[in-house]
């Protein structure tokens, strides 16, 4: 009896309308457009400008379009996990009213925080659900509000970030194809590192934290940078050492847009040229739990079933890990 695997049969995306260029920035803070296209890559990213609007809504565009997109019944659906930074609400779960609005009605749904890897620990928990042999389609949602979250006075942060969200349906497959293997790790001594300091059990929401802008990521670029380009370059290296891959065999590497300058520090540590190097950033910037779905949106024409993607992340916490899946269709 063949072996049951987890395969991605369908990719949905979704970007707001709205593009923040450099340019625009640099009319908001001492920026400009050079400084910031050499240290990230990062040339616009998109923002949902609607207040009323929130994770979910960029959630259920990027579902919707996945369902649109393969014809499958959202009835269907068994469990939807809803990966995202930026929820809605600090308690009732965003996923849960994403599966409502998209009429999985018949799925269970929660959400998966763990900052920039949200995803990719959502592909693992998607594939362990499918390989018990339990549920047959599991969608997997990777959206984030940033600008929710953001302090368009520091130049530190909001030249970063983006709003956006992908999603990706995994179901069973026993031609062994879909995900191969796993690498995730993590470190809580980095917590202090990228974080928002207010609004949790900790330090409560209160007119001081509010005053004292603690309600915004903060982040120390300088340790978080060389954590980041050790840690996702060494463990995509290690992922393709221990599946005996070499760099031919790796068709696509498909990585966190949070900084160009580390997408290129682990394809040159995985030995993989750039053409196999899929890169939105210039686009979108660090949409967080989105960016690696995108990805698959934006390059679904590219990838040709029996393709070996090597996926890679690294997020605040520390989280960051790898994986490595067999594409299981053609466009």
């Amino acid at each position: 009896m063949s072996k049951t695997t987890a395969a991605i049969t369908a990719v949905g995306g979704y970007v707001p309308d709205y593009v923040l260029t450099n340019q625009i920035l640099e009319t908001m803070v001492d920026t400009n457009d050079e400084w910031i296209t050499t240290r990230t890559g990062i040339k616009e990213r998109r923002i949902l400008k609607d207040a009323e609007k929130g994770t979910s809504y960029l959630a259920i565009q990027a579902a919707q379009n996945l369902i649109d997109k393969s014809g499958i019944d959202p009835l269907e659906i068994d469990m939807v996990i809803m990966a995202t930074a930026t929820p809605d609400l600090p308690v009732a779960a965003t996923g849960v009213y994403v599966a409502t609005e998209i009429g999985a009605t018949n799925a269970f749904s929660y959400d998966l925080q763990a900052a920039c890897s949200s995803f990719l620990y959502g592909m693992s928990t998607a594939a362990a659900f499918i390989e018990s042999g339990r549920y047959k389609k599991v969608l997997l949602i990777g959206a984030d509000k940033m600008s929710s979250i953001i302090d368009y006075t520091d130049r530190t942060t909001c030249i970063i970030f983006g709003d956006g969200a992908g999603a990706v349906l995994f179901e069973p497959n026993t031609e062994g194809l879909g995900l191969q293997d796993e690498m995730l790790r993590s470190d809580g001594s980095g917590r202090q590192c990228l974080k928002i300091e207010a609004g949790g059990s900790l330090l409560p929401a209160s007119a001081e934290t509010v005053a004292n802008k603690q309600h915004y990521v903060y982040q120390d670029g300088k340790t978080v940078f060389k954590f980041a380009v050790s840690n996702m370059a060494d463990i995509s290296a290690d992922i393709m050492v221990r599946n005996k891959l070499t760099n031919e065999d790796v068709d696509w590497l498909v990585p966190h847009q949070a900084n160009m300058r580390i997408i290129d520090a682990t394809a040159r540590r995985m030995g993989v040229t750039d053409e196999k190097v899929l890169k939105n950033i210039h686009r979108y910037g660090n949409t967080t739990s989105a960016t690696l779905p995108l990805l698959l949106h934006d390059f679904e024409n590219n990838l040709k079933k029996g393709d070996n993607l090597i996926f890679a992340s690294f997020g605040g916490g520390f989280t960051w890990g790898s994986i490595f899946l067999k594409w299981a269709y053609n466009s």
